[in-house]
Formats: structure tokens, sequence, C-alpha cells
């Protein structure tokens, strides 16, 4: 190949990378810059989040997409928090006891901070009874009441047995009674007989004295006939009585409340609805009652307590709510259970609040993937967001689950917006199969992973380094260690021109050099604490890209830097472990022989070759017959490997060194292994981008760096790779030195020419190759295999006509 062609190939250093020098920060370092309190290079995300908080119609709920480390989360977090501040506060809620249902309580609504008021108040109201009861029944005009209703009824049970007790004496009986009977007994002379005498009077006596007693029991009866109705009358007047008096002791404890919270119909109904259960138990829970203060006062608050749902500060906004566990309890909140005696039980004041409860009238934030992993939670959502109505159940009742009494507390109306934080791939799932999403979730924030680089964006670029410095307590930048960083992150973004969005990568280094600076005893971060932890995460993550260098050193794996071979050339991967990501050469071989068995991938047969690089191994089928077989069928079998690879493969970076080695097996033509190449073919023999270009070059120039560099070797890229290059120093100084080449090509002839060290050869108008070029040698080898091919049709044939 000519020197001129190889030259036009060949990149100058320069075009390997793009530093960004201190000079393009006018500071000395980030003490010197304001703060920056926006999101690097997310215009179109900010619009998305500013439309969907601020669109008030129902389904406007937000997704925000993107990945990890973006500082998506961080920001969405902060401008709900700006504006949570300028909406109004929701109102507080609190459930109280249903007294006529106890097993349906009901909600209060108040205004903001007034919940823990009514709490406070009814405790407070709570505090008042214990001292007024039973105070107010030991009260000397309760007492002389009390006392005549009781007299009332003495005295007219004692008036009734006065009338038996005459009749009894004039027929010589005597009449007995205490507190639970009335008896008769014979007398005699003034005298009452016992057994042993009454069995000694005569017959006749004794029979007299029956029918006396028995007429006086008669008569007895008919006297007393009214004593029912006399204890009835005499209860009613002393319920009466009870219920004056705990109404005379409730109005100055009531009163100051119905007043303060006259403006609330449900407050006052409550207390009204409280005032006549009181009447109901106030005497058997604090009169009649044997139990401490301490006891009794938790059974009231039990009753009467309101239990708090949600409050707020009266002026602190609406709420921004962030679940981090959206379990199906954490959302919709509880109702739990006490035991007594093996039985469980539960009431009002065992409500547990959830996130949306918390976040109503606000923004709730969850994570898509943990919402989605929990069992009835994403179902319930949808129910609650469609209805606007926020209810409190076990997810098990709806299962036949629950085997116990449970609460159908009081549903609560529901206003908030939803804002789910996740992936590009959980998004695109829900929109394909789950209909309901699209309508509640209208507004997609999407994150950008790159930032296009301007002199705006340098400078916010800055000014975030400053801010998050600031909040952490580290030290500040100085100009070099900031324009290292850019360096860094476009490294991160792969490209020349942009930066990576992935925030949270930077701020790691950022706090692992921080570190590294506080041991040194330095004022400043500056570039040398940047380089020095970016090689200690290389030496804590590379233990097993140092492993598979050591395999290739020793002749475990098979890597040839030097020479040349038939059917061989060596192809570059990139392997991802953990957080790092690193190159490794990989030798890709191929076959060829006549047969029609076509180009057979055996990665593919293996199940080792996934969809998109068995992709790639199929287009060559299509490229080889449109550029040598024009004039005779494609018929060859050709077997195509990625040598010792024992894991999956995808992507179909492998292709252009695949069709190259391929060629090389027809043509047998050896191919340079002072090479290493990557970049995908289409059917045209055009070379596309490829992804991790700049771990596969580095990869590759580590193990000619540990052979020892000649040279003579390179790496050959797609020449659309070329802005991507952001190339470690080590690579740069070998390439300034002439000892380390990297080349672009954009046609599989140019990378062929330069494998080969000779010009592939360039059709003519007719489409013919020059004599004893590559092409032209692939051509004649596939003419050879196709009319070997027809020959042995022929037999065929000639064998069945002589059959």
């Amino acid at each position: 190949m000519a020197a001129t062609a190889v030259a036009a190939l060949k990149l100058e250093p320069e075009e390997l990378t793009r530093p960004y020098s201190p000079d393009q920060f006018n500071f000395a370092s980030t003490d010197e810059l304001e703060p920056f309190r926006g999101v690097l290079g997310q215009e179109r995300a900010v619009e998305a989040l500013q439309f969907g908080v601020a669109m008030p119609r129902p389904g406007y709920n937000v997704y925000v997409m993107g990945e990890p480390g973006t500082g998506r989360f961080s920001f969405v977090k902060r401008y709900l928090q700006a504006e949570a501040k300028r909406l109004a506060t929701p109102v507080d809620w609190v459930y109280v006891n249903h007294f006529d249902d106890p097993r349906e309580p009901r909600a209060l609504q108040l205004p903001p901070g007034e919940g823990t008021q009514l709490i406070a108040d009814i405790n407070q109201l709570i505090d008042n009874l214990l001292s007024t009861f039973p105070a107010a029944f030991e009260h000397p005009t309760f007492q002389q009441k009390k006392n005549a209703i009781d007299r009332a009824f003495n005295q007219r049970y004692d008036k009734a047995l006065d009338i038996i007790e005459k009749a009894s004496l004039e027929k010589d009986v005597a009449l007995y009674r205490d507190s639970a009977n009335v008896a008769f007994t014979p007398m005699k002379d003034g005298k009452a007989l016992d057994e042993a005498e009454f069995a000694q009077l005569p017959e006749a006596e004794r029979e007299r004295f029956h029918r006396d007693i028995s007429a006086l029991e008669e008569q007895l009866n008919e006297e007393l006939a009214s004593l029912p109705q006399w204890k009835r009358e005499s209860s009613n007047q002393l319920r009466q009585l009870n219920e004056e008096t705990i109404t005379q002791a409730l109005l100055p404890l009531l009163a100051p409340l119905s007043a303060k919270y006259a403006e609330n119909a449900s407050v006052v109904a409550y207390l009204q609805a409280m005032q006549v259960n009181l009447l109901k138990t106030v005497v058997d829970q604090m009169v009649e009652d044997n139990r401490s203060d301490a006891q009794r006062r938790r059974a009231l608050e039990e009753d009467y307590s309101p239990s708090l749902v949600v409050g707020h500060h009266a002026q602190g906004g609406a709420p921004v709510v962030f679940e981090s566990h959206p379990t199906y309890d954490n959302l919709f909140g509880r109702i739990e259970y006490n035991t007594d005696q093996g039985a469980l039980y539960t009431s009002y004041r065992q409500l547990r609040p959830g996130a949306l409860h918390r976040a109503n009238g606000g923004y709730l934030i969850v994570e898509a993937d943990k919402l989605l992993s929990e069992p009835f939670v994403w179902d319930a959502l949808k129910r609650a967001l469609h209805s606007r109505q926020l209810k409190m159940e076990s997810p098990l009742g709806d299962l036949g689950r629950l085997a116990t009494v449970t609460l159908t507390p009081q549903v609560l109306p529901l206003q908030l917006k939803v804002v789910i934080v996740g992936s590009r791939e959980l998004y695109y799932t829900l929109q394909d199969l789950d209909p309901d999403f699209q309508e509640m979730f209208r507004v997609l924030v999407d994150f950008d992973e790159e930032i296009a680089l301007s002199d705006e964006s340098l400078e916010q670029f800055a000014q975030l380094l400053k801010t998050r410095t600031s909040e952490e307590g580290m030290a500040p930048l100085s100009g070099a260690a900031v324009a290292r960083l850019a360096t860094y992150s476009a490294r991160l973004a792969e490209h020349q021109g942009r930066l990576s969005a992935r925030i949270g990568d930077l701020f790691t280094l950022v706090s692992e050099a921080d570190f590294i600076r506080h041991l040194a005893g330095d004022a400043l971060t500056d570039v040398g604490h940047i380089e020095r932890a970016l090689k200690a995460k290389a030496d804590r993550t590379g233990r097993v890209s140092a492993r598979i260098l050591d395999d290739m050193l020793a002749g475990i794996i098979l890597i040839d830097t030097q020479g040349a071979a038939v059917g061989k050339c060596n192809g570059l991967t990139v392997l991802e472990v953990g957080d790092s990501a690193f190159g490794v050469p990989a030798r890709i071989s191929a076959t060829v022989y006549p047969g029609g068995s076509g180009i057979v991938d055996i990665e593919r047969e293996v199940n080792l070759g996934q969809p998109i690089h068995s992709k790639g191994v199929m287009i060559l089928t299509g490229y080889l017959g449109s550029r040598y077989a024009q004039e005779f069928p494609l018929e060859i079998s050709a077997s195509i490997a990625l040598e010792q690879s024992y894991g999956y493969v995808d992507g179909d970076s492998a292709s252009l060194g695949e069709v190259c080695t391929l060629i090389s097996a027809l043509s047998r033509t050896p191919l340079k292994q002072c090479f290493a190449i990557t970049g995908s073919i289409n059917q045209f023999g055009e070379v596309q981008a490829v992804g991790g270009v700049n771990e596969k070059i580095e990869g590759f120039f580590r193990l000619c760096e540990a052979r020892g560099l000649t040279g003579e070797q390179g790496v050959i890229i797609p020449r659309a790779n070329v802005t991507n290059l952001m190339l470690d120093e080590r690579v740069l100084q070998a390439v300034r030195g002439g000892q380390f080449h990297v080349y672009a090509v954009s046609q599989v002839d140019e990378a062929l020419s330069l494998l080969v060290g000779t010009d592939a050869g360039t059709p003519d108008g007719q489409g013919v190759f020059p004599e004893g070029s590559v092409n032209a040698r692939v051509v004649s080898r596939l003419r050879e295999i196709a009319e070997l091919g027809m020959e042995e049709d022929d037999k065929g044939k000639d064998k069945a006509d002589a059959s």
C-alpha cells in the first residue's frame, strides 16, 4: 500500500483526544465562582418538568427518564421543593371514633396546623373530664336529689308492707323482712312460733294459720304488684338525674371547644356525638370504674382522642415526599392490630398513614423499579389516581386472606402529583404493556446522557463543581483540576464535543481526590490529586484486566502482535466488570472450503452469539455476494469464530475484522498481526461506528507495550469514531513518538489494504479488479468454488440419467 494512502488513513496525535486546558477557565480556584443551582445541559428535561408540575389537570403525572448518576433525582427533588413553597399548605386530616359504628372511623378535615391543636384540645378535655367526674356525683345537690328518689321508692315499698303487716297482726301472724325477702310466721300469745312449737298445735289451728298466711301472701302480691313499675320509675328518674348532672358538668367543658371550632361543621358534629356518647359512658367509665386514673385516661383516649392522619405547619407550603421503600403499607397506610388473650382487635387509633397521605396536596416521588417490584402497589396506585380517592385497606382483603375483623376508614379525597423516576427500558415497557400508563403519566421528563459543549456549559460545569464541593465540605478545586475533570467527563461521554451527564461518577472522583488531598495536607484539590485518584481506582478495579493481560503474555490466550497469518486477525472487545470497563484483544479466525453451507457463525451455532452479533455475520454474505459474485453464484462454506471466547458475544463491532479474515482465507493472503481492528460494516462495505472505542484501543496498546512497541503496531477503527476518541496519555505519548498508530477507515478495502500491506484493488468501469490484487484473488477463488459446485451438480445429473 502506498505511503501516501497509509498516511491519509493515519490519525494525528491531536485527533486522538481533546484535552481541556486551564486557560479555558478564567479562575484560579472554584472559590471564585458563584454556585450553580440548575441541572447541567438538560434544558429539554427542565422545560418538561416545569410543564408537568404547572399543569393542573388530572393525568399529568410525571415520569422522569434517564440513567442513574445524571442528577435527575436530586434536581427533581430540589425543583419540587422550591415549587412547593409557593403553593398553599394542604389541610390536616384526623380520624375519629364513629360511635354508632366503630368499624367505620370518620375523617375530619381541618385547616393546616389545626389537626394537632384539636388533639391537644381533646386531650385537655379528657383531663378535665377526669377531674370533673366522679366529683360531680359527689356534690350535695346531686346526693340530695338521688336520696329523694331513693326515699320516694322506699316509702311506697314500706307503705305497702305496713298494710300487710297490720293485717297479719290481726291474724296472729308476724311479718319478717330483710333486704331481699318478706316472710310470715305464726304467733301465739304475742310470740312467734318455731317449727317444733307450730307442730304441737292442734291440726285445726295449724290449718287456720296456713289459710291465713296464704291469704296474706296473696294480699302481699297484690300490694307489691306495682313494684317493677316503681323500680322502673325510680331508675328513669335516677338516669335522668345522672344525664342532667353530666350535661351540666359537660357544658362548661364542651362549650369553649364548640365555640372555638364553630366554623368547622364536622368538628362541631363530632363534639356533639361525643357529648351524646359521654352520657352513656361516664357512669361506667368514671364513676363505677375501679381502675386507676392512668387506666381510665387511656380508656378515654382510646374512645375520644382523634388520631392524626397528616398534619402540616400552617405556613409550610405543599409537601414533597420521597418514599424510598414503596410497599403497599408504606404508600397507602395500614391498619395495625393488638392482641388480647390471643384475639386480634383494632380501633381507629391503630390507623397508620402512608406516603400518599403525607404527600396529599403536594408531590410524591418514587423510584419505578422499586414501585413495580412490590405486590399490589401498581394497580392500587392507578386506582387511587383514577378515582382521586385515598382508601386505606388491607390488600389481602380482596384475596379473602384476612381472617379477622378490620376497619373501613372513611375515604379521603386525593389530589397530588406523582413523579416516578426510572429507566428508559421501564418507561417503554410500561407504555407497551399497560394501557393505563399513558393516560396517567402524560409528561415525560427525559434526561440526556450527554451535554453539548459550549462556553456556557463549561462555565456551568465549573459552577456545579463549586456547588457540590461546598455542600459536601470539600476543598476548592484549582482551574487545572477542573480542566482535568472536564477531560474525564468527555471521556465518559466518549465524545470530543460533549460532556457526560453522569454527574454522579464525576462527583465520586472529586470526593476520592479530595480524600487524597486531605492526606497530603494540601489546601486545594489540584490536577495531581485527580490523576492519583484515577490511578487508584484503576488499580482497585484492574485485577481482571491484569489477569487477562498476564495470560496473553504467557501464551495462554493466543494473540499475535507481530508477523502475518492467513485467516487470522486481532479483533477488539470490551468487557464490563462491576463499575469498570476495559478493552481486550480477541483473535478472529476464518476457514473456507467448497460447499453450500454459507458462512457459519460458530458463536451462534453454540448459542453464545447474541442477535446483534449474528446479524453482523449474516451481513457478510450480502457484502461478499454484491462485491465479488456478480457473474456466478456464491457457493462457499466458511466458518468464523471469535477464538477463546467462552461467554456470550454481542454487538456487531467484529464484523469488519471478520470480513477481512474471511477475505484473507479466500485469497490465501496473510494479514499483519501487528494490527487490531474494530468496526461494523453494512452490505455495501461501508464501515460504521462502534462503541467503547477508547477502551478497545487502550486494551491492545497495553498488550503491545508489555511485549515491546515495535513502531508498526496500531489499531484500525471506523472513521465515524474519530470524534469519540479521548485516549489515555500513555497512548498519546506512544503515538507522538511513532511507536503506535491509530488508523481510521471508511471502507472495507481501506482496512484490508492496511492489514495486507498492499492496495486491495479497485475495480475498473467493468467491475474487474486489477490482476494479482487481493480482491482479484477472491473473485478467482470464488469462481473456482462455484465451477466446482456446478461440476458436481452435472455429475449428479449424469448419474441420475444413467439410472
